[in-house]
């Protein structure tokens, strides 16, 4: 649940982005990515930001479709994603 996670808001011309701050993963399967969208739904947000520690490793294989299946939800819902993270330790050079 998104409540048991800390919750940063950032400020940056006009819009507020939400940081989730967690040390687990809690986006494993295009399911979470759901959920995670219904339980930040009607909060004023232009834009989450989550970690990629938070997301299971499959997601960045890109073979898996979990990356695209996720993303796309994001999309479908209009919701900006960043993931912040150290991308060198993945092979794609499509990420």
């Amino acid at each position: 649940m998104i409540t048991e996670k800390k919750l940063l808001s950032h400020h940056a011309n006009g819009l507020i982005f939400l940081e989730i701050c967690s040390e687990e993963q809690f986006i494993g399967k295009e399911q979470d990515a759901l959920d995670l969208l219904g339980e930040l739904y009607g909060k004023c947000y232009d834009g989450i930001i989550i970690h990629e520690r938070n997301i299971a490793s499959s997601f960045f294989d890109l073979k898996t479709r979990l990356a695209g299946d996720v993303l796309q939800k994001f999309s479908n819902y209009c919701v900006r994603l960043a993931i912040v993270g150290d991308w060198s330790k993945y092979p794609s050079h499509s990420l």
